[in-house]
Parts: C-alpha cells; sequence; structure tokens
C-alpha cells in the first residue's frame, strides 16, 4: 500500500510539473480575432495578454463606434483565448493524474 501512496503522489508531482509547462506554453500560442468587416483586430496569446490591436483609419472617425468595436473584439479574443487556455490546462491535468477508482474528475 506504502508503494502505491509513493506511486500516486509521484503522479500527482508530474501532473502538477505538467500543468505548469502547460501554462508557460499558453504565453507562446498566438491567436487573432478580427471584426466581421475587418476593420479592427486584435492578437493576443492564449493566457490572455493582448499583443497588438490594429485600428483601420476609418475607425478613428466615430470614437463610440471605436469603442464598440473594441469591446466585441476584445471579447471575442479573450473568449477564444480563456477556451483554449482551460481545454490544455485540463488536458494536461487530466493526462497526470493517477488512476484512482472512483475518482473521475474530468469526465
Amino acid at each position: 500500500m506504502f508503494g502505491d501512496m509513493m506511486g500516486m503522489m509521484g503522479k500527482l508531482k508530474e501532473a502538477q510539473q505538467k500543468v505548469e509547462e502547460t501554462k508557460k506554453r499558453m504565453a507562446t500560442i498566438s491567436l487573432e480575432e478580427k471584426s466581421s468587416d475587418d476593420l479592427l483586430k486584435v492578437t493576443m496569446t492564449a493566457d490572455r495578454v493582448i499583443k497588438g490591436i490594429t485600428i483601420d483609419d476609418q475607425l478613428l472617425e466615430d470614437k463610440e463606434q471605436l469603442e464598440d468595436y473594441l469591446i466585441l473584439t476584445l471579447n471575442k479574443a479573450i473568449a477564444k483565448a480563456s477556451e483554449i487556455n482551460e481545454r490544455e490546462l485540463a488536458a494536461a491535468a487530466k493526462d497526470g493524474m493517477p488512476n484512482i477508482p472512483g475518482l473521475d474528475m474530468f469526465k
């Protein structure tokens, strides 16, 4: 039994390491979100850090319209980055977890 416990502890440590590696990798995954008419483009990493915003000159003429475009496009980019982040972290955690009967946390 003690050997099984040590094996499980090792697996948990391995899972934690995989999650940490995945978190670091999220900073290297870049995604792009555009407005429906391509007047605004947001570039972001999967760990939700904005790397760039490109604004068409046409949007600079109307402050309120630009604000609306920014809100919509940034929210879509954040949602996409969050989805990737959560999916990757869950996969890393599930992959490294020991098989404990009756404990299916990642269904």
